[in-house]
């Protein structure tokens, strides 16, 4: 066993991408642990050979979770340490590790977290938010109902969410047809050579990828929708309507003029 590790889960960040990307901590852990639950051996292999790490791997995915659970807690029951790491990124998101966690902290042992690369948080600190709230889904269902029901459920949240390169583009023209006004931001391939960040309408977001290139991991942001209730939209509603405009000239033009959601002033404009 390690003389340098306290008997604990560690739950261990890597790199999305870049290999460069992983802490000094999670590089020392590695080398420290007893053992390395791995959710693909194969992967975590390049990224210990980089670092000269030769602890014992041994697999843990979603296929295996329950399985594995009693051979680990044989571990830790005799004094050894285990290190948790999923192919790329933070285990648990998105990523199996969830079944282990409950065990080991039913068990009374400790899980301890040494974080790191996140697509997620990668993604949010390169874009621009009014505010600091978001929702993260994981992956988006496959089916067109289900995916509506997401986006409708969670139209007034930033809502984070994976989504595969082959399903993009139909995932974003099936939300576009029931919000076309939506504001997108998607992250591909974050950390790697061709690293790509956009922001903007769902429809110009559609329209880009459709003429280049769209390979890699995907993670995405929908807008959520919202008034900007410090610009008092009803006032100025209010004084357009003073002027006889109608209500769809008035959404149009605060809209334009607010970056705004047209559709939703437009619904205050009917209320009022």
């Amino acid at each position: 066993m390690a003389d340098n590790l306290e008997t604990a889960l560690y739950v261990v960040a890597t790199p999305i991408g870049n290999l460069a990307d992983i802490t000094l901590r999670a590089i020392e852990i590695l080398k420290q642990a007893d053992v390395i639950a791995a959710e693909d051996t194969r992967n975590t292999s390049v990224l210990l050979e980089k670092y000269g790490i030769t602890t014992k791997l041994i697999s843990y995915h979603k296929f295996s979770e329950s399985s594995r659970v009693e051979l680990f807690l044989k571990y830790l029951s005799e004094g050894n340490s285990i290190a948790l790491v999923s192919d790329a990124g933070t285990p648990l998101i998105s990523d199996p590790g969830a079944v282990l966690v409950e065990a080991v902290l039913n068990a009374g042992y400790k899980v301890i977290p040494i974080v790191g690369a996140s697509a997620v948080i990668g993604l949010l600190s390169a874009i621009p938010r009014i505010d600091e709230d978001f929702k993260f889904v994981g992956f988006l269902p496959r089916v067109k109902n289900q995916i509506l029901d997401i986006v409708s459920k969670n139209k007034n949240e930033n809502l984070v969410f994976y989504e595969s390169p082959n399903r993009l583009i139909e995932t974003l023209e099936i939300i576009a047809h029931e919000y076309p006004d939506k504001k997108v931001a998607i992250g591909r391939e974050l950390t790697k050579k061709f690293e790509e960040i956009k922001v903007a309408n769902i429809a110009e977001i559609i329209e880009y990828f459709k003429n280049n290139t769209l390979k890699g991991e995907i993670v995405g942001m929908l807008y959520k929708d919202t008034i900007q209730e410090e610009l008092d939209f009803d006032d100025k509603i209010k004084k357009l309507k003073a002027l006889n405009l109608k209500d769809k000239e008035i959404s149009s033009i605060l809209a334009a003029l607010y970056d705004a959601n047209k559709n939703l002033i437009y619904k205050k404009c009917l209320e009022m």
